[in-house]
């Protein structure tokens, strides 16, 4: 039986330029990842454009629909509200215990009776 050379017959430029620098062998897959990355930058941009521009178009409307019925806040008001009816409707009242709970404290865990 005839042998196989180790070297084939027909050697092309790029098999012998991968042989000698094989870091390069990986370049032709980066390249088509980083030019995919610039081509779908436009219509991602577009995309992000139209919902900015919805979200923009639904603000505007809902703020002039609010800012007639706005009122004025002022911190020092309510504080003064709230301070007013809580000193007069306050009153401390002592509330009835259910059976068997001490006035301090847990109830006393009874052990359970089984009967045979």
């Amino acid at each position: 039986m005839p042998t196989f050379s180790s070297n084939p017959t027909r050697t092309s430029p790029l098999h012998s330029t991968l042989k000698r620098h094989p870091a390069l062998f990986g370049v032709p897959f980066v390249l088509i990842i980083v030019g995919a990355s610039f081509g779908l930058q436009s219509f991602t941009q577009t995309r992000y454009d139209l919902q900015d521009q919805k979200v923009k178009q639904f603000s505007n409307e809902q703020a002039l629909g609010l800012d007639r019925r706005k009122k004025k806040f002022d911190i020092r008001e309510e504080y003064y509200k709230l301070s007013a009816s809580t000193e007069e409707d306050w009153e401390p009242r002592r509330i009835a215990r259910p059976k068997g709970v001490p006035e301090w404290g847990v109830p006393p865990s009874e052990p359970s009776v089984s009967k045979s």
